[in-house]
């Protein structure tokens, strides 16, 4: 990365992020850049970046921009494990493997993404090498869910949705709950449909017998 060598790209009072760099062939000192820096790495970089940095959530888009996460809200830490919780019984019960948010996936158009919640069915993930288990999955999951905090963007959610389904994923979910809308995302529908306040969401064909009770996801912290 140029960044490690250029330190008047260093900049302060601004949204920043620091990464800690411990490869001794690269700097030692941290890296500081805002939260909307453009910065591009290969794949191969990322991964190591990633390896470097296991407590940092990142992301990398399919043109290479390296993306830095902020750590989510308490509230929505909560939420997300319910969802992850009940998606993980009935992945016990009915088969496959759930994923929970640190997970990352290497999607088919080389962008490296960690849903809040996913699925993928166990035929596909045995196909998978076990390198490739062991490490960011090419896979794109068959279903995802995508839980907006105080701090995420509407149009970038949104945008991993449809990325989501391009890429392979049979069916998503975007789960809004300061407004209580949910978007459905189907696998070969043009347009997402939206629900306003629904008691609970339904897996459909491609998760039979999954419920979530929504009263859980949109309570309130009290």
């Amino acid at each position: 990365m140029s960044i490690a060598t250029e330190p008047e790209l260093q900049i302060r009072n601004q949204p920043t992020v620091v990464v800690e760099v411990e490869d001794q062939r690269l700097l030692s000192w941290p890296i500081v850049f805002p939260l909307d820096a453009q910065i591009k790495v290969s794949l191969f970089d990322f991964q190591r970046i990633s390896s470097l940095n296991q407590e940092t959530r990142l992301e990398r888009s399919a043109e290479g921009e390296l993306i830095v996460m902020p750590p989510e809200s308490s509230w929505s830490g909560h939420r997300n494990s319910k969802i992850s919780q009940y998606l993980g019984l009935w992945a016990d019960q009915y088969g496959g493997y759930e994923f929970g948010s640190s997970a990352g996936f290497i999607l088919p158009n080389g962008a490296c993404r960690s849903p809040d919640s996913s699925w993928i069915s166990l035929d596909r993930w045995t196909s998978l090498s076990a390198d490739d288990r062991s490490g960011f999955a090419r896979i794109c999951p068959d279903f995802v869910v995508e839980l907006r905090s105080p701090s995420d963007s509407q149009a970038v959610l949104e945008s991993k949705m449809q990325e989501y389904m391009a890429n392979g994923s049979k069916l998503g979910w975007l789960i809004d709950p300061s407004t209580k809308i949910v978007m459905i995302y189907r696998l070969g529908q043009e347009s997402p449909e939206s629900l306003i306040n629904p008691p609970q969401l339904s897996g459909e064909t491609i998760l039979p017998g999954f419920i979530l009770n929504l009263s859980v996801i949109f309570k309130e912290p009290g």
